[in-house]
């Protein structure tokens, strides 16, 4: 039995590992700020969680009090806390950067004061920027951010330098970090610090580069929350999701059980790693689908029809697929949940209570 602890194990993918490893027959505890902005009610989660039993601690990664006590006795650190979604604007910026980046450096140096040498930790698909492309001959290629101009035009592919639409393709670990937001820019230095934190120590950490979760208990009525819950939320209040761009943006869309299942997985991996290691993994479906496909799926369920919109997020990225190959070959782990079944059910599933 591992001794297991969550940060952020209050929130969507948290919860849902906590459930994963409760079942697994793990000894659980949740360190978790329940910030208003993303659990909505904090006084009912709290209570939801010791009424299922789950020892918990309130308080934020960089409360050095709050985190000495969730550390004790821990063999393997679980590092969900962060501040998730491209944000509203710039304004944001120092707020991913503290919660996500400092958060990061004051959780791996109370592992190093507790001498806990295990860490699982979530990145993002995001640290790629634009996927992976290869010219019409074939050529890979990286293509540089998308113009204001372009896509004020409607022009949403990336050219390549024959001017030709570029062939997206899945993009596999091997491939350079290439951050075009806040967000993305904070997931690559919680990575960097992960693998900086085990060169020091002699730790064993693993980085899990979640592409699009869905699922139930996602968060409702909030910018941070991502496409799959803003089109979710849609239909609830009974409107149709409104698609941005044309809806042909290629994206991999995870089920969140199986994000949790990857998660486990990888506790198990920093078992038998090699001291002093790191490795990044994507966790992704291994199915393409594009974000109209996923409006339709759900929309379609309340006869509704999504509205293509044109509009655009300059931080947003075209393109950007997984291979999970690396996961599958080392750890085993492959998606359980197939796309149809799982938006059929995410449908009408419930969501996380709305955010005031």
């Amino acid at each position: 039995m591992t001794r297991l602890l969550v940060t952020g194990g209050a929130g969507f993918i948290g919860s849902a590992i906590v459930r994963r490893a409760l079942a697994d027959g793990h000894e659980v505890r949740v360190l978790d700020s329940l910030r208003s902005d993303v659990h909505g009610d904090p006084d009912a989660v709290r209570a939801e969680l010791e009424q299922r039993g789950i020892t918990f601690v309130h308080g934020d990664v960089r409360d050095r009090v709050a985190l000495d006590a969730a550390l004790e006795g821990i063999d393997v650190v679980c590092h969900q806390a962060a501040k998730v979604g491209l944000g509203v604007d710039f304004q944001d910026a120092p707020d991913y950067v503290s919660s996500n980046d400092a958060g990061t450096a004051h959780v791996l140096a109370a592992m190093d004061r507790e001498g806990i040498g295990r860490l699982v930790v979530a990145s993002s698909m995001v640290v790629y920027g634009e996927g992976a492309y290869a010219t019409a001959s074939g050529d890979p290629v990286r293509p540089p951010a998308r113009r204001r101009e372009d896509l004020d035009a409607g022009r949403f592919d990336p050219i390549g330098p024959d001017g030709q639409p570029l062939v997206p393709g899945l993009i596999d670990e091997s491939a350079a970090l290439d951050p075009r937001n806040v967000y993305a820019q904070t997931k690559v230095a919680q990575e960097h610090l992960a693998s900086s934190w085990a060169r020091a120590t002699g730790g064993r950490a693993v980085a899990l580069r979640y592409h699009n979760v869905y699922g139930p208990g996602m968060p409702a009525n909030t910018p941070y929350a991502g496409v799959a819950s803003l089109f979710r939320s849609a239909i609830a209040r009974g409107e149709a999701p409104r698609v941005f761009e044309d809806g042909a943006q290629r994206r991999d869309f995870v089920h969140v059980d199986d994000v949790a299942g990857a998660n486990l997985a990888s506790i198990g991996a920093t078992e038998t790693m090699p001291s002093d290691s790191f490795r990044a993994y994507n966790v992704g479906s291994g199915t393409v689908h594009t974000i109209g496909d996923m409006a339709a799926a759900i929309a379609g369920t309340a006869g509704l029809e999504p509205v293509v919109t044109g509009e655009y997020r300059l931080g947003d990225v075209r393109h950007v697929t997984a291979s999970s190959e690396r996961i599958a070959a080392e750890l085993g782990w492959r998606a359980e949940v197939d796309f149809e079944r799982g938006m059929r059910e995410f449908a009408t599933a419930p969501l996380r209570a709305a955010v005031r």
